[in-house]
């Protein structure tokens, strides 16, 4: 019998994979905690076993290396085994948002092309109209049990010959109307992220609390170094900020992911100070806008580090600010991570002068292959310098100072980020313009304290052919049509839209109209 590689050989490959990873932690360490959840935790060997019962029964089913999955269910431990499972298999995973109407959930999966699909009791009423797929329920509570499905105990999978470039998994940053923007991510993105891991103080005593939920990058790109440096994830399924403190103060919690939202909430409990948070050894944040003040609340008020991750889902380059080591650079979003290549450009494509502003791109070898079954959409995506080397568009304006540090001015697609989830405005307004009622309609996110920013749409009533309709009445129809992180906080009927001279709506005038009114969402 080989003899085993030791983790550090392992993790400095080039190129390994995480399911490999897990494997060797199950013969080196089988009985430490890898996850657990509100019931009922795995040892690293439950966990192994576990994934070789699940990639058995995908290839017993057919199932081969760059096939999919969908998942559209809360985090739990049989979540977590069944997309690690998957990929033991080289079958990618698809999962998919909740909170998503069961129209774009239909699309999701088929655009995926999912030949299984996993929910549990809480998404079954969301996919009632996903059909002509098979469906399997992780908690049991269908005819088509996980428990039942999975291969037998002592199952072991054929070896699959996973690749940087096999899919890893489909994540669906959009979707609401029209075509779903799948972001496919190999294996060598995902290795490129656990590699960066050891920067962090992974290892096998680490205990990271994740109340983010599995769908999300956000989540994914720290449960996945967690894992492969053997350390546990615990997984709410539901972030409630009581509960959260509850947990990491029983469970000596020494990493986390929140979104800045998440930060506000926990710092604004007159609880928090009482409870023991010094196992900490780094908190992370991404997704949305965190606010310098509130940072340096953190860094007052909370043991250890606290790192900010900028960059995409799409991947191309990653911005990071340790807050912690640098309490003067708060404002900004960090310096480009090792091995990421980060340009700004002006709108003709080409690079700004050092100290101008620009629209960012960035190289890294953490990329997407690109949008699936979207060629035209990834070339819009895709900016190449002279030389021919690929960088991804990140839509956002900013500008680096004299020390190399990004701050960011603007969205130059006019994103939304709401609790830590992506809204796109277009999205929102083919919503609304769907209204007998309607001729125009401009969606923009404004300041929120509860959620770091919330949708505001101004609308253009049509005056004649239609019945009078007032505000709340259109706002309600349009959050009956929409996903549930989606929803309208205001609508403002208007008489016109501010326009430029090319006819292009002013969004920012919006935005600031709104904010001379003092009249932001609030909520």
């Amino acid at each position: 019998m080989p003899s085993l590689p030791d983790f550090e050989t392992a993790i400095n490959q080039e190129f390994g994979t995480i399911a490999e990873l897990i494997g060797l932690h199950a013969a080196l360490r089988p009985d430490n905690p890898a996850l657990r959840d509100d019931s009922r935790s795995l040892s690293y060997r439950q966990l192994d076993e576990r994934m070789n019962r699940v990639a058995a029964a995908l290839q017993r089913d057919g199932l081969k290396k760059g096939d999919a999955v969908a998942v559209c269910a809360a985090s739990s431990v049989d979540y977590a085994a069944l997309f690690l499972g998957a990929l033991r298999a080289g079958v990618a995973v698809a999962p998919l948002a909740p909170s998503s109407t069961p129209a774009s959930l239909v699309r999701m999966v088929q655009d995926a092309g999912a030949q299984l699909l996993f929910l549990d009791a809480s998404t079954a009423d969301v996919l009632r109209e996903v059909t002509g797929v098979r469906r399997i329920t992780l908690d049991g509570s269908g005819n088509d049990a996980f428990d039942s499905w999975l291969g037998a105990p002592g199952t072991k999978p054929k070896p699959a010959s996973v690749e940087p470039g096999t899919p890893f998994n489909i994540i669906y940053s959009s979707g609401t109307t029209g075509e779903p923007k799948g972001i496919v991510q190999g294996h060598g993105m995902r290795w490129a992220h656990v590699r960066r891991g050891a920067r962090y103080e992974y290892s096998p005593q680490t205990v990271t609390l994740l109340s983010t939920p599995l769908y999300s990058n956000t989540t994914l790109v720290v449960f996945f170094p967690t894992l492969a440096y053997g350390g546990c994830a615990s997984l709410m399924p539901k972030f409630d900020a009581g509960r959260y403190l509850q947990l990491a103060q029983a469970q000596r919690v020494t990493h986390t992911m929140l979104v800045p939202v998440q930060y506000q909430r926990l710092m604004a409990r007159p609880d928090f100070e009482r409870h023991d948070l010094s196992a900490y050894r780094y908190k992370f944040s991404t997704s949305a806008p965190f606010n310098a003040a509130l940072k340096a609340d953190v860094l007052k008020r909370w043991p250890g580090g606290l790192v900010e991750f900028y960059g995409m889902t799409e991947g191309g380059g990653t911005c990071i600010l340790e807050a912690h080591l640098h309490p003067d650079k708060l404002h900004t979003v960090g310096r480009p991570a090792e091995g990421s290549d980060i340009r700004l450009i002006d709108e003709a494509g080409r690079e700004v002068a050092p100290g101008e502003a620009g629209e960012v791109v960035g190289h890294s070898a953490g990329m997407m292959t690109g949008y699936h079954g979207q060629p035209e959409k990834t070339r819009e995506a895709e900016w190449f310098d002279a030389s021919g080397k690929r960088f991804i568009r990140t839509g956002d304006i900013g500008r680096f100072d004299a020390e190399g540090f990004l701050t960011l001015f603007d969205r130059r697609k006019d994103m939304i980020i709401s609790g830590g989830f992506n809204i796109y405005p277009s999205d929102l307004e083919a919503v609304v313009r769907q209204h007998p009622a309607v001729l125009e309609a401009a969606v923009v996110g404004v300041p929120s304290q509860e959620w770091g920013e919330t949708p505001v749409a101004f609308v253009v009533v049509a005056t004649e052919g239609t019945e009078s309709i007032d505000a709340e009445t259109l706002r309600a129809w349009a959050n009956a049509q929409l996903g549930k992180t989606q929803r309208l906080a205001r609508l403002l009927l208007v008489d016109e839209l501010p326009r430029s001279a090319i006819g292009k709506v002013l969004k920012r005038e919006l935005r600031d109209r709104l904010a001379s009114q003092g009249r932001g969402a609030g909520t």
